[in-house]
């Protein structure tokens, strides 16, 4: 079972939208507050669909990092635990697959210690933490992970949630740091130069309930692949993003995807 608990969780905030119970409610989640819903109705019908393009790419990109041999994942922006998850894709593949998931919503660790269960094999690990606490992340995860072998950094829709100004290049090359060679950073964000209007409209809606955005073009969210080796097909769109099996159905999406392997 997950063992990074804090001993007392922190209380959840009702009274604010938080961006893990609003994506939540756009994957048709039930933990969630009304303010986290009235958030989510007054996005337009494509969050739904970029949530789901999120997951799924995800899922494709766990399963063929498992496939590889990767068998040690840092999930970070975990969210409210929707199956099957990370550990799961993972774990089904290589069963001794060890898994840390991150978020610093007091929701998602209660339903961490419930929910996100390793395999006999395995183990999972959850941490309440911000991801701009980059340093205090890794620490707890070398208590699980064993940083001189390969791990998968999974940040999916998250840096999206971090302006400039939070410094988002910055916190993704301390994190980068600890990776030693053959590890995989597996990264989507939201874009701002595919669907400008949507971007905007999805924008000033977070705004309204207190929660800044920073989508960026193509080219902004390459730099966080940069010194790496993409993996092919490079930095798509999240459906387009595949490497075994049946392509993904082929549908527009305002989010950019890709994997990349550490030197």
């Amino acid at each position: 079972m997950p063992t990074g608990t804090p001993a007392t969780p922190a209380r959840i905030d009702t009274s604010k939208a938080h961006p893990a119970r609003v994506y939540d409610w756009l994957l048709g989640g039930k933990d969630n507050y009304p303010v986290d819903e009235a958030v989510g109705e007054k996005l337009p019908p494509e969050a739904r669909d970029a949530a789901r393009q999120n997951r799924q790419f995800m899922h494709r990109a766990a399963a063929w990092l498992a496939g590889q041999g990767i068998d040690q994942f840092l999930d970070i922006g975990t969210g409210i635990p929707t199956e099957p998850n990370l550990h799961q894709i993972v774990q089904r593949v290589v069963p001794s697959a060890k898994v840390v998931y991150t978020d610093n919503d007091p929701i998602v660790l209660r339903h961490a210690e419930a929910l996100l269960i390793s395999s006999p094999e395995g183990a999972t690990d959850y941490v309440q933490a911000d991801v701009r606490d980059p340093g205090d992340i890794v620490r707890h995860a070398r208590g699980v992970l064993d940083f001189d072998r390969p791990v998968a950094l999974s940040l999916i829709a998250l840096l999206h949630f971090l302006p400039d100004d939070q410094d988002p290049l910055g916190i993704v090359a301390e994190l980068r740091a600890a990776l030693p060679s053959g590890s995989h950073l597996v990264l989507s964000h939201a874009a701002s130069d595919l669907h400008s209007e949507l971007a905007e409209q999805v924008t000033a809606e977070y705004a309204r309930a207190g929660i800044r955005l920073g989508f960026r073009t193509r080219a902004e969210v390459a730099r966080f692949f940069d010194g790496l080796d993409l993996v092919e097909p490079g930095l798509v769109t999240a459906p387009e993003w595949y490497r075994t099996g049946p392509a993904p159905a082929a549908e527009d999406s305002g989010i950019y995807a890709g994997v990349a392997r550490v030197p």
